[in-house]
């Protein structure tokens, strides 16, 4: 089991650890509840530097992650980022990333914990083109400062101002005391703020300094259970959970990052699937009583047919109603179609509606 640089600091604090993803993780402090209202309303930190970093340089670059990606890179600018996943040959994911154009001839991409080795090994089985690959994984940490009045209370850590990184841009500038620091706004939770890359050896300082700054807004400390009903309110897609090597980016909705511009991993295939349309997808839904659904629950129609199964579902938070993802029949995935998720012996109804679930 790996620790994060800020172990310590999460047993010091009381909070819940568990494994997650091979790494010893912080899953909730106080409470999912208090924890998720905090980010919604004020400003909290989680710690996810068991996120991987890979670091690609060289004439070839563009070209290798254009052939394993689905988004066109192509269109990246420097301090741009761009969400994108890495299809494998049978239709599937092999995982979905965030990639970050830093220089000309050089990205950053930061990948799921889980799929560290899975997706190095797949990326360097396809760079036949001599890019340099570096795996920063174990050597730098990932701070998410997210909420409504992360910029604000940040602000003053900064020389560069906060509030003029737009979505999915960043920059590279000094924060906390701490130079040459990635500051991006690609948050995982609909509240706004932006997430800090930095060196293992300078996390701990930023950390405390960010706490220092915080505590007249409230700052608290955030586990991953609570990270995960706020991406959830917004329908943002987990990998192994709504997301994996037999879903399609197409069946889940992300036909936007899938870019027939050009040439890449299993593409053609992938077209054709465009062209004919597929046979189940990614839905959002309500519980139209009051009820939880929960991973792998089985999708019904009226008559108690099976047309699907459930990937993320949890009591909303926010809105005090259960919600979910699921992969249902396409036939029955158009928004108000009403469908069953069957609990335990009981098929409660639900409404497909349209993301996100949580409106500000």
């Amino acid at each position: 089991m790996k620790n994060t640089a800020l172990t310590h600091i999460h047993e010091s604090l009381g909070a819940k650890m568990l494994p997650f993803a091979g790494y010893n993780m912080p899953i909730l402090y106080e409470g999912v509840n208090i924890e998720h209202e905090v980010v919604r309303n004020g400003v909290g930190v989680f710690d996810v530097s068991h996120m991987g970093e890979f670091l690609l340089t060289g004439a070839n670059a563009l070209a290798l992650i254009q052939k394993v990606t689905s988004n066109d890179a192509a269109t990246l600018t420097i301090g741009k980022a761009q969400y994108s996943c890495l299809p494998n040959n049978d239709g599937g994911i092999v995982d979905d990333l965030i990639i970050y154009k830093m220089k000309d001839e050089q990205y950053l991409l930061v990948v799921n914990a889980s799929n560290i080795d899975k997706d190095w090994n797949w990326i360097a089985a396809h760079n036949t083109m001599d890019v340099e690959m570096r795996n920063l994984s174990d050597d730098y940490s990932l701070l998410a400062i997210q909420g409504p009045k992360a910029v604000q209370a940040m602000q003053p850590l900064s020389s560069i101002d906060l509030s003029s990184i737009q979505y999915y841009h960043f920059e590279v500038a000094d924060f906390a005391g701490i130079d040459n620091v990635i500051i991006s706004a690609t948050g995982y939770t609909g509240s706004g703020g932006f997430e800090i890359y930095c060196k293992n050896e300078d996390v701990e300082q930023i950390w405390n300094t960010v706490f220092e700054a915080g505590a007249a807004f409230g700052i608290k400390p955030i586990g991953l259970a609570a990270r995960d009903t706020l991406r959830l309110e917004m329908g943002f897609c987990l990998y192994g959970n709504d997301i994996n090597d037999t879903t399609s980016p197409l069946e889940a909705g992300l036909g936007w990052i899938t870019k027939f511009t050009k040439e890449f991993t299993n593409s053609e295939a992938l077209k054709k699937q465009k062209e004919d349309g597929v046979s189940k997808k990614l839905v959002a839904f309500e519980m139209q009583e009051r009820a939880v659904p929960r991973h792998d629950y089985e999708i019904v129609d009226a008559l108690g047919n099976g047309i699907g199964i459930v990937t993320s579902g949890t009591m909303s938070p926010s809105m005090n109603v259960g919600i979910g993802l699921g992969y249902v029949t396409t036939e029955n995935s158009k928004i108000d179609s009403e469908i069953f998720i069957r609990i335990r012996k009981n098929d409660v109804p639900a409404k497909v509606v349209k993301l996100p679930f949580y409106k500000k």
